[in-house]
């Protein structure tokens, strides 16, 4: 999406060298899956050997609310023979076949990988060949490992659905009230705390992409009238390519909060109406939000005490960055720092605004300098992925997951008030308070001078003993003469 681009960030983008090992943790295939799998009706087919399955979507806790296909592996599972007779495009053909006869999907979706990308096989004219052949979908994703960052393979996922998924179906239903959410991937069912939040406003969600997906409704996300980003840095091109193709207007939201969560539904309701909704939805979404924010608070005023001044760091990235800042700030919490990893330009201007001090913002930090933060008690407790969650233990500083691991739903008004209160078990959990304590071996004075050490305490009563008892053999001996 460089068009949108000035010509001095083109340039900034294009010079900037590629970092040896940048890839490790989520290469581009990890990451296009990541934004593909949660498609639950949908079979996933990984053309490759059998360890190219084993990447990283599983650790998510993306749920499903019917579905399981997507829970099930499938890979051509290459072979060193299958590579070096060129036996790899006919195999994937054979597994297509196979899962439509036995599972039925309504289409299936065929990754490519390092080693099928290096041979050369063409899995687009295999898919294209296999559709035409079963009659149903089959669409490549191109996003071998080696393209690139896990964040790179996210947009080529999105690529992937423009060019063979969406606007491929026509609803014969479409409405006035019908909305996009990209970027969703409804971690622990958290988008279940949201979705009815617009159902109450009679605002149908056309499509979630990815979060609890359905490939009919994906086909025609092309007819809702507006869109919300919710990680603009996963999937903001297919946010822009859609305005561009279809005239669907989208703004970058979240839901994690009090605050945010009720503006994101205040621009929803103010882009339907200028996409031709009643204006009447305004009224009713002011409703709806000032009851739920007077039963969040007061939910949450029994809290504030607790964790009023407490210290938080964030050691998150993305739209979590300035999302879960201004959610804690809202209840008197103060961010002592917060990582602007895998955040887009805009993500990093909202972050300043929010914090208004640089000093807290950090782009990384290596797990030296944050065992020294927390070991410092620079901070109260730290807001993470599981990655770095060893690094507070040794700290003997409070953890909590909130990055995809983990399994509390924490978006909208309830779910802002399950994050405080899982922070406020945290804090105040007394395993803290035990594990900071001295060791006992610790705990003992120390040896003051003129006082014996314990070796010069043994020699002396060595030499106090009688001389009996010095050597049994002596005193053997004497006993018999």
């Amino acid at each position: 999406m460089n068009r949108g681009k000035d010509d001095s960030v083109r340039k900034k983008g294009c010079s900037k060298p590629l970092t040896p090992g940048a890839a490790a943790g989520g290469c581009a295939f990890d990451g296009a899956k990541i934004v593909l799998q949660p498609i639950t009706d949908v079979a996933h087919l990984i053309h490759a050997p059998l360890a190219c399955e084993g990447n990283s979507w599983d650790n998510r806790g993306t749920a499903s609310s019917g579905p399981t296909l997507w829970r099930t592996s499938f890979t051509t599972d290459l072979t060193e023979l299958d590579v070096v007779m060129g036996h790899g495009e006919r195999k994937l053909f054979k597994a297509i076949r196979e899962i439509k006869e036995t599972y039925a999907p309504p289409a299936i979706f065929v990754y490519s990988t390092c080693v099928t990308a290096l041979i050369g096989d063409d899995i687009e004219a295999v898919c294209r060949r296999a559709a035409e052949k079963f009659g149903l979908p089959v669409v490549p994703v191109n996003a071998p490992g080696f393209a690139g960052s896990k964040n790179l393979g996210n947009k080529l996922a999105g690529e992937a659905l423009l060019d063979h998924v969406i606007g491929t179906a026509e609803p014969d239903d479409a409405g006035p009230y019908d909305i996009n959410i990209l970027g969703e991937f409804n971690l622990s069912g958290e988008f279940w705390l949201v979705k009815p939040l617009l159902d109450r406003l009679g605002i149908r969600v056309r499509a979630c992409i990815p979060g609890d997906a359905r490939y009919r409704d994906i086909a025609s996300a092309h007819r809702a009238r507006a869109a919300m980003m919710v990680c603009s840095t996963a999937l903001i091109n297919l946010a822009r390519k859609m305005e561009e193709l279809w005239d669907i207007p989208f703004f970058e939201g979240s839901f994690y909060g009090i605050t945010d969560t009720s503006q994101s539904l205040r621009q929803v309701a103010e882009l339907l109406v200028k996409k031709g909704a009643d204006p009447e939805i305004l009224q009713r979404t002011e409703a709806l939000i000032a009851e739920q924010e007077a039963i969040a608070w007061k939910k949450l005023a029994a809290y504030r005490p607790r964790l009023q001044g407490k210290r938080v760091l964030l050691n998150t990235g993305g739209v979590k960055a300035w999302s879960v800042a201004h959610a804690l700030m809202e209840i008197g919490v103060e961010i002592v720092g917060t990582s602007t990893k895998k955040s887009t330009a805009e993500d990093k201007e909202r972050i300043k605004q929010i914090l208004k001090d640089d000093n807290h913002i950090f782009e990384s930090m290596r797990p030296s300098d944050l065992y020294d933060f927390l070991a410092e008690r620079k901070a109260d407790i730290m807001l993470s992925g599981g990655r770095t969650q060893f690094v507070a233990l040794k700290a003997k500083t409070p953890w909590l997951d909130i990055n995809q691991e983990r399994h509390h739903p924490y978006a909208g008004y309830d779910g802002m008030v399950e994050l405080v209160r899982q922070i406020d078990l945290a804090l105040h959990n007394p395993i803290w308070s035990a594990v900071r304590e001295p060791a006992p071996w610790e705990c003992q004075p120390a040896i003051e001078e003129g006082v014996p050490s314990a070796h010069s305490d043994t020699e002396a009563f060595q030499l106090s003993r009688p001389s009996s008892a010095l050597s049994p053999v002596a005193s053997a001996s004497i006993g018999e003469s």
